[in-house]
């Protein structure tokens, strides 16, 4: 079994309360959710309106396809244009 996993970091720049933000990270979320059937969330900075921290997490028993995957969810997060991407991480873990 192999499990990929990762955090994006985005800035928005046209947020000025928490209503505002949860409606962008609530369509990011959503997106990425029904284009790859992932388990996608928001991990950090829930009190700062400029800044989104999201997580997402893959299960599979390829790792080459997962790498794939990540790397699409990845490119169509930022494809998007909701938010700009700042950071990005992943990790790939044989269990």
């Amino acid at each position: 079994m192999v499990a990929g996993y990762g955090r994006m970091v985005f800035r928005l720049h046209d947020c000025h309360s928490l209503k505002e933000k949860r409606r962008v990270v609530k369509a990011i979320i959503g997106r990425l959710r029904n284009a790859f059937n992932a388990s996608v969330a928001e991990v950090g900075a829930n009190d700062i309106h400029q800044r989104a921290e999201i997580g997402f997490a893959f299960i599979g028993n390829d790792a080459q396809l997962l790498n794939a995957k990540i790397d699409k969810l990845l490119n169509q997060a930022e494809a998007l244009g909701l938010a700009e991407m700042v950071d990005s991480e992943m990790e790939i873990v044989h269990l």
